[in-house]
């Protein structure tokens, strides 16, 4: 390898998707430890806000973020070993990634009501988690 491509973190394609499983995973808990544990308290009929967030967050899974998932793990099953381990995403993909990384700290930042907070980051946090299980059964497939 010559020049700057001898730094590049090379990696297997079932590192990648172990990458993809471990960063919707995470912050799926990470989403969800922000809303029921930040929130949760603050907030008035909580076992609702917590039974209505994992149903919504299950209805996005399974339609929006299923298939998003399915298509990040086609483009990582596509990728030669030794591909970047940043290319476990697309630069579309992380762009989204920071995209909704500045709108939850403006959230979190605004004069919303909690109540709404809480539902949000309970049903985002879900659906990520939830959704991680493909790429997790695919990385164990491997």
């Amino acid at each position: 390898m010559k020049g700057i491509a001898r730094f590049k973190p090379a990696v297997r394609r079932n590192t990648l998707l172990l990458s993809s499983a471990c960063l919707w995973t995470i912050i799926g808990l990470l989403l969800l430890a922000k809303g029921g544990y930040r929130w949760i308290h603050l907030v008035d009929r909580q076992p609702l806000i917590v039974i209505a967030g994992i149903l919504v967050g299950s209805v996005k899974s399974f339609y929006i973020l299923d298939k998003s998932a399915r298509s990040g793990i086609e483009r990582i099953l596509k990728k030669a070993d030794g591909t970047c381990l940043g290319a476990v995403y697309s630069i579309k993909t992380w762009l989204l990634v920071l995209c909704m990384m500045i709108l939850g700290v403006i959230l979190r930042d605004s004069s919303i009501p909690v109540q709404f907070l809480c539902f949000c980051y309970l049903t985002i946090g879900w659906a990520l988690l939830f959704s991680s299980r493909l790429a997790w059964r695919e990385w164990l497939k491997q």
